[in-house]
């Protein structure tokens, strides 16, 4: 799947780097990608072969950072359900992740169908996570 993946990328003329994750059998970041050209990750995970995941990550802002981690376990378990609904009405799988240092609000699209993986379905899904996140960071900003 990765030489399949790595082949569209380049038939697009889209720039992307390997990143090493445990939890993968691959994962490339693409620096530039969907119609608000921004980084995007796609990876296929070590226990669901076969599977491609496509997702982006919004940096929660500074002011947000420190307000959510003033939150007690209730408060961000609420948080986090209230992300988690959201994502889910705009068709989206979303994760509360701390990386670099950073909350992030990871949201993620999933191709299952491995005889319909191919490159209009994986730029389709590439154009729908970028749109999911420009919502989702929208969102963020409205209601955190």
């Amino acid at each position: 799947m990765r030489d399949n993946v790595e082949r569209w990328l380049i038939h697009e003329s889209l720039s992307f780097d390997q990143v090493k994750n445990e939890e993968n059998t691959f994962q490339i970041l693409v620096k530039h990608a969907g119609q608000y050209g921004i980084p995007v990750e796609i990876f296929e995970p070590k226990a669901q072969l076969g599977i491609l995941v496509i997702g982006a990550k919004i940096e929660m802002k500074n002011n947000q950072i420190i307000r959510y981690r003033g939150f007690n376990e209730e408060e961000r378990t609420k948080f986090a359900n209230k992300v988690s609904d959201f994502c889910n009405s705009i068709e989206a799988i979303s994760k509360i992740i701390n990386e670099d240092g950073k909350q992030k609000i990871a949201v993620y699209v999933v191709l299952d169908d491995k005889d319909n993986i191919n490159q209009q379905a994986m730029f389709e899904a590439i154009d729908s996570v970028s749109d999911k996140h420009e919502k989702t960071a929208r969102f963020l900003l409205k209601t955190f």
